[in-house]
């Protein structure tokens, strides 16, 4: 088999992760070159992601390199991929995921959000400053681009007294010292993917390349719970900027048997015999943080158990909440 070029963001988290799979296929047998790619979103820094599109901001240019050949895969945080892709492109992995948390970092080790004590946090992230907003008003935001070494030098030099962030990020580039607090995802759910690495190639890839590249790589439970959360994202029409949130988890009917929140409403279409199932919770807030709107689904095919979450809650106002999202953008 040919040399299997792995196309990547040149971030240093983005090559922690190159680097990650490129081991990842070595130790199966195969070659693999890694080819480092400037995208849209690694150049435009002096603005927000919602005002330079929600759209492959992250993805746009490695996915031209996967359709021109250049690159047989790229590697992407799958919470950075668009909902929707293209009829020619594919994804064929999802690494076994990370913590999903999100974590507060601060070299003041004595901060919490539940502290109810006044303080600076710096994040890009439309969905963390909604949910500011909505759980701890008392926090104050500032908007905070560029690659994790960068946030942690305007860390360092004052512009905020805290950042927040993805565990797995923080996890993989040294900062956990940093860590003043581990989030509760029953108040901040992550985003969509959140943890987890994903491959993608063109349709058109050699199909042994395929197959290989996914026995060594893919993680079966973790490919579950993200299918799931991304056709949530999907029905949504929900990008990288626009507040959605969706976490996937995966019990087994013993564990249901005794979880006295598995209703007859959302049990009817659960497995037996202790086969795996899944529970997605999903939801979306408003910008100001006014409204929050989260159900939870439970059952065994992830396509549709996202797809029914994003009806619900679209059923209970999310239609209204994200075209008024999608206007003040």
């Amino acid at each position: 088999m040919s040399v299997i070029k792995l196309g990547t963001r040149g971030s240093k988290l983005a090559l922690w992760q190159a680097y990650f799979i490129k081991e990842t296929l070595e130790k199966g047998g195969l070659e693999v070159e890694i080819v480092i790619i400037n995208t849209k979103g690694d150049q435009i820094l002096d603005r927000s992601l919602s005002k330079i599109g929600s759209k492959g901001v992250f993805t746009e240019e490695l996915e031209e390199q996967l359709r021109s050949g250049a690159i047989d895969i790229a590697q992407h945080s799958a919470k950075d991929l668009q909902s929707e892709l293209a009829d020619d492109l594919e994804l064929i992995a999802f690494t076994e995921r990370e913590k999903v948390n999100d974590v507060l970092v601060s070299f003041d080790k004595s901060l919490s959000l539940e502290s109810g004590k006044p303080f600076v946090v710096g994040t890009s992230s439309t969905r963390r400053v909604a949910m500011l907003k909505h759980f701890y008003p008392h926090i104050t935001t500032v908007d905070m681009r560029g690659n994790l070494q960068t946030r942690m030098g305007k860390l360092e030099s004052g512009v905020c007294d805290a950042l927040l962030l993805a565990y797995a990020g923080v996890h993989r580039m040294g900062y956990m010292e940093h860590v003043a607090e581990l989030i509760s995802t029953d108040k901040f759910t992550p985003a969509v993917g959140q943890g987890s690495v994903a491959l993608e190639c063109a349709v058109s890839l050699d199909p042994e390349k395929k197959a290989k590249i996914r026995e060594l790589c893919n993680h079966p439970e973790t490919e579950q719970q993200l299918l799931a959360e991304r056709a949530f994202l999907k029905r949504l029409q929900g990008g990288c900027s626009i507040p959605v949130f969706g976490l996937a988890t995966t019990v087994n009917s013993e564990q249901l048997a005794v979880n006295s929140e598995v209703t007859a409403e959302n049990s009817s279409n659960l497995l037996t015999d202790n086969c795996s199932l899944i529970t997605v919770t999903g939801g979306i807030v408003s910008l100001d943080g006014s409204e929050i709107l989260k159900e939870t689904v439970t059952g065994n095919n992830p396509l549709e158990l996202g797809e029914a979450l994003a009806e619900k809650i679209l059923s209970l106002g999310g239609d209204k909440m994200l075209a008024d999202i999608k206007a003040n953008l």
